[in-house]
């Protein structure tokens, strides 16, 4: 049945045998009366259901968006953690690599060398920054200017004095960099 179509009640004439006219208008009158009462009850469930409908909805928006956020909170928590393991790791990866570019690690050591770096791509860590590079004050911490002879070079790292690391798009410890200064 349509919502907004009427509802009729139909007489098969079997009622009306032996009632007088009066009786038939109270009759007729009573159910009438009966007939819009059921139409203010269908109403009011009509608009109780829609309501009910509504709450759920919201509901189950906000469960589905609570869920959103704490799949969120959670992946900022691995990656707070990746974080503060990395910054503790990233001396012994520097020290490493002072080692590996003087040439002093022993071949009984190598082994060792390759599990550190195994374990820093295992944690996402990369490091950053090298001469050439253009200067980012969101990756690089500018300790100094030097001058430079060009209008290219302006902004752009000299010196690396220390290597940044980051993991993934989270900068673990800026590089410390020299920034070239043109002055034409």
């Amino acid at each position: 049945m349509d919502e907004n179509e009427d509802l009729t009640i139909e007489r098969d004439g079997s009622e009306e045998d032996g009632m007088s006219e009066v009786e038939l208008e109270e009759r007729e009158s009573r159910t009438d009366t009966k007939l819009s009462k059921l139409k203010k009850e269908l109403d009011v469930c009509k608009k109780e259901r829609q309501e009910h409908l509504d709450g759920w909805q919201r509901a189950k928006a906000d469960y589905v968006n609570a869920l959103k956020r704490f799949e969120e909170e959670r992946m900022d928590a691995v990656k707070l953690g990746t974080v503060r393991a990395s910054r503790a790791f990233i001396t012994a990866m520097d020290s490493l690599a002072r080692a590996e570019s003087a040439g002093e690690i022993p071949a009984s050591f190598q082994a060792i060398a390759k599990q550190l770096h195994d374990a820093a791509n295992s944690l996402g860590l990369e490091v950053f920054g090298a001469p050439g590079e253009a200067f980012d004050p969101m990756l690089h911490e500018a300790l100094g200017q030097d001058p430079v002879g060009s209008q290219e070079k302006d902004d752009t790292i000299t010196a690396v004095l220390e290597p940044g690391w980051k993991a993934g798009d989270l900068v673990v410890r800026p590089a410390k960099v020299r920034v070239g200064s043109f002055e034409g």
